[in-house]
């Protein structure tokens, strides 16, 4: 093999993995971001039964918390996860992914939820801020 057709087969290889590469990147951190979905899912799940062991309350002593939210479902235990609001009615929890977008779930007063993430149009975040 000759000093020319080495370098073309270097060249090749390195076209091909500038393709590839920001496809496996993207990739990745959407399953990234998938799984920090499914655990605000978890985290939601887990707020409404705190709800329901503090007669129907979120807040005060026995509501919403990061260690309630922990000691009912334990999986919760290696996420990034936050609760940055919980009223009687309401409350949202967080969690960060590895890409660094947060993914919220907020309950309303009435019964609703919405699903928002910080980082539209990135990786698992769709362009309109929110998620299903």
């Amino acid at each position: 093999m000759t000093t020319v057709e080495l370098l073309t087969v270097i060249v090749i290889i390195g076209v091909l993995s500038a393709i590839a590469m920001p496809a496996f990147f993207l990739h990745r951190d959407r399953a990234r971001d998938a799984q920090a979905k499914a655990s605000a899912r978890a985290a939601q799940t887990a707020a409404m039964e705190v709800g329901t062991e503090n007669d129907g309350r979120f807040d005060g002593p026995k509501g919403v918390t990061v260690l309630r939210l922990v000691s009912v479902d334990p999986s919760l235990a290696g996420e990034d996860l936050s609760v940055p609001l919980a009223t009687a009615e309401t409350f949202t929890v967080r969690i960060r992914s590895d890409t660094g977008n947060t993914f919220d779930v907020k309950r309303n007063s009435d019964g609703t939820t919405n699903l928002t993430c910080a980082s539209a149009d990135d990786a698992g975040c769709p362009s309109d801020g929110s998620w299903d």
